[in-house]
């Protein structure tokens, strides 16, 4: 069983007011996130069909141009507005039996927060993002949540500063001095998201040397570790083991970038979100929950959420409705980023482009999801009991010796 953490798994709606008077929604991603497109090579180099035309493509510009397509600025946005994403996770929440907080966490963006709150009455939702921090070779993205209203701008230059710094190496010093100022807001909360995902494909064994690395440098400064809606069983599982051995309690994190609510949820007694990063950061215990929609197979899940970007919402204002919109390309033609539809691809750009897209709606559709049930690794199938679940603990006694060390040392600084 777990220390820190108490786990709820719910195959079933509940009403979950019988165990904890507030819900919290974390890392809900709107219309103001940038969602980086420089992963589309390496996929697409590995998809049948989809591999045949892109090389093709990719091929006959270079003839023709001599370039290719530069994926490393490219990028995407979620279709649906910060007040739609806040309406459908306070909307979860109510119908839950719960009293709602909603943190929306854009990548290394605030609007979102500052937009809903401007337009919702009540007290105001915590200033929060996700913030993108650049460490050795590769990178991490920590939720940081709740800044103060006053400060929550200067703070984020401050943050951003470092993320699109022009230095070659990270300046490790300048981090920890950010790190501090952070952990010197009480009411501010640091989560490692998703901390096993080999997010910036550099590979598993790489990732795992990256993140032991990071932790041993910073995790002193880290309140919470992250089990991610749009992460599998098995690597959530190895995240709450992880994350107990070394002492971390563990919040959720849905992730969610299209049109459903999060599927894991975060439980507590508080009445306001300072009083839930108390829980975290000063009793160092949580209380999360999987939702009944966690238990469908996680590819099912995010080839449903690719449909959904991919959508068309003839509601939205006219230079957002296609999902060529909202998708924004440099082809070095002095115009820099603008929408895909800008470049005289209002058909849908190229043939695989066209061909990678119906693809990803058909598999997204409801018809296809019997199939990945089928498919889907033993490991991946969320257990119907916490005994089930059969937590072990890891060997991580070197990083917890300098945990242990680091915190000490920042408790008698303090």
């Amino acid at each position: 069983m777990l220390n820190q953490t108490r786990l709820h798994i719910l195959h079933t709606p509940e009403d979950l007011g019988k165990r904890a008077r507030t819900g919290i929604s974390l890392h809900c991603h709107t219309e103001q996130s940038k969602e980086m497109l420089d992963f589309v090579p390496h996929y697409a180099d590995k998809l049948p069909i989809i591999s045949f035309l892109w090389k093709r493509e990719r091929d006959n510009l270079l003839r023709r141009e001599g370039k290719v397509l530069d994926f490393s600025t490219a990028y995407w946005s979620p279709p649906l507005p910060p007040e739609e994403v806040y309406q459908i996770e306070h909307d979860q929440l109510l119908s839950a039996g719960l009293e709602p907080i909603v943190s929306l966490t854009d990548h290394d963006d605030i609007t979102a927060n500052i937009k809903v709150n401007a337009m919702t009455e009540g007290p105001d939702g915590p200033i929060s993002l996700e913030w993108t921090v650049p460490f050795e070779y590769g990178f991490f993205h920590l939720g940081v949540h709740n800044l103060p209203p006053r400060r929550a701008e200067e703070i984020t230059e401050e943050l951003l500063a470092f993320t699109f710094s022009d230095d070659e190496v990270p300046d490790n010093a300048r981090l920890h001095e950010l790190f501090g100022m952070l952990t010197g807001i009480r009411e501010v909360l640091v989560i490692l998201n998703h901390p096993l995902w080999d997010i910036e494909i550099v590979g598993q064994e790489r990732h795992e040397t990256l993140l032991r690395n990071f932790i041993m440098e910073f995790g002193h400064w880290i309140h919470a570790f992250e089990i991610n809606g749009f992460r599998s069983w098995s690597e959530n599982k190895a995240v709450l083991e992880m994350a107990d051995a070394m002492g971390f309690p563990v919040a959720t994190g849905g992730d969610r970038h299209g049109c459903k609510p999060n599927t894991v949820i975060n439980l507590t007694d508080a009445e306001t979100f300072e009083e839930f990063v108390d829980e975290i950061r000063v009793l160092r215990r949580s209380q999360v929950v999987l939702m009944p929609e966690y238990k469908r197979p996680l590819h099912s899940r995010q080839l449903q959420s690719f449909s959904e970007i991919l959508s068309h919402y003839p509601h939205f204002p006219e230079d957002r409705r296609h999902w060529f919109d909202r998708i924004f390309f440099d082809v070095a033609d002095g115009r820099g980023l603008v929408p895909v539809r800008s470049h005289g691809m209002e058909r849908g750009g190229p043939l695989w482009m066209r061909t990678a897209v119906k693809t990803l709606g058909y598999l997204g559709s409801a018809k296809m999801r019997p199939f990945f049930g089928i498919a889907r690794k033993k490991v991946d199938r969320v257990p119907k009991t916490l005994e089930d679940a059969r937590f072990v603990k890891p060997d991580v006694e070197e990083v917890v010796s300098v945990l242990h060390r680091s915190r000490t040392s920042a408790e008698s600084a303090g």
